[in-house]
């Protein structure tokens, strides 16, 4: 059953990147990232787990994963910093539910240059399970470590190593601080690490959730890959749209302040603004017949009590004052033409000023229409079923944090 499960959500995130039409300049400018991503989606495929052991400068992550693997694999020394480059090595589990589990070792985060612990963080970022080395209380850098992966979604077990230095009652009063410092919504596990006993919790946990912290990992990746190209096209179709929309609202401009006819002004800014909605569709690869463009356009002069006002009642009291002062014209010696200027470049101002609130509108609500297209890997995220609450509570942070992060609509025109 959990084969099958398993297998199901590796087709759906790979039918969901096959659908995605990379143009050549995104392949190259996320090629990094998109590399990256088809190894997570392998190991998926092939029930590959990743676990990344992070921590400061000589806490022992060499050592506690030696003392796993049962072999001296990485190299310890008793002077800190000995890991200067992320190294892998395999860990085979008695009677294993999955195919393969890779250990990775990684810098202390306070010794290496930003440069490199950026480097690290990045690869224990695309791991799929966190174990996160202290010996004692946590500082202020090591709880900001552990509060980054927390909002990026990662599922983190902390491991309490060097015990023999302190005694019963030190140990509780330590994991008791720990606690106190971390989400008061997530249970993260401290464990002691007292030899035998850690490798039975994390083989039991391992076997439990880690196809669950495979499969949820590989989504997040997708998700964020998602984000990034979304937001890099939502830049570059930002500048077209402002000047898709500048370029109609000059004409725009032009048409009302000349027209002197109710009718055909109106009829001619309608025109106008449909074919704006149609080119902004066009833009944001959401292709409208002409009855949704219409039906777009009467929902935003409804919804918007200025645009609706603007469009049709200002305009057309503008224009009968203009309809009169010319046909007053001949009665008057040309007099009652004066304020004809000013009223048509009041005129001109405000179709400007419409034609941009229309812009703006209607681009927000095609591209909220034009993802409704095709599913997206938070979707399926959110359809998920969790059984384990505190894995729950991941999804959620990793959610608010996303969207505190990845406001779209700063990126429209």
């Amino acid at each position: 059953m959990k084969q099958i499960k398993n297998n199901k959500n590796y087709l759906l995130l790979k039918n969901w990147w096959e659908n995605i039409d990379l143009t050549n300049f995104e392949k190259s400018f996320f090629n990094r990232e998109i590399i990256s991503f088809n190894q997570q989606l392998f190991r998926l495929k092939e029930k590959k787990i990743r676990i990344g052991v992070y921590g400061k400068s000589g806490v022992g992550k060499s050592s506690v994963l030696n003392s796993l693997l049962e072999k001296d694999m990485f190299k310890t020394n008793i002077i800190n910093g000995t890991t200067t480059e992320i190294q892998s090595e395999i860990w085979t589990l008695k009677d294993q539910t999955l195919s393969s589990i890779e250990l990775l070792d990684s810098p202390g985060f306070d010794f290496c240059n930003i440069k490199s612990s950026d480097k690290a963080y990045s690869c224990i970022n695309h791991s799929d399970l966190v174990l996160f080395l202290v010996s004692g209380d946590v500082n202020r850098n090591e709880l900001n470590k552990i509060s980054s992966l927390i909002k990026d979604g990662k599922k983190i077990i902390i491991i309490l190593n060097k015990i023999d230095l302190f005694n019963k009652n030190d140990l509780k009063e330590i994991k008791e601080n720990i606690k106190s410092k971390l989400p008061n919504d997530l249970n993260i596990p401290i464990i002691l690490n007292n030899g035998i006993n850690l490798k039975n919790y994390l083989t039991k946990i391992i076997n439990q959730y880690g196809e669950i912290f495979l499969t949820l990992n590989s989504l997040q990746l997708a998700d964020k890959l998602f984000l990034q190209i979304k937001e890099q096209r939502l830049k570059r179709r930002q500048k077209l749209a402002q000047s898709t929309i500048g370029k109609f609202s000059t004409i725009k401009a032009s048409a009302v302040a000349l027209n002197p006819f109710i009718l055909f002004d109106v009829a001619g800014s309608f025109a106008l603004d449909t074919a704006l909605i149609s080119e902004l569709s066009k833009i944001y690869g959401l292709k409208l017949k002409s009855e949704s463009t219409r039906k777009i356009f009467k929902n935003i002069s409804i919804n918007n009590l200025y645009l609706g006002v603007t469009q049709v009642g200002v305009n057309t009291s503008f224009n009968l004052i203009k309809k009169v002062i010319l046909l007053s014209a001949p009665f008057t010696n040309g007099l009652s033409l004066l304020p004809y200027g000013p009223i048509a470049i009041i005129q001109a101002a405000i179709a400007v000023h419409s034609t941009k609130i229309l812009g703006k509108l209607a681009a927000k609500e095609i591209f909220i229409r034009s993802k409704a297209s095709f599913i997206e890997p938070s979707i399926m995220i959110q359809n998920m079923t969790f059984n384990d609450p505190d894995i729950f509570n991941h999804i959620n942070i990793y959610f608010s944090n996303r969207n505190l992060n990845n406001n779209v609509v700063s990126i429209l025109p």
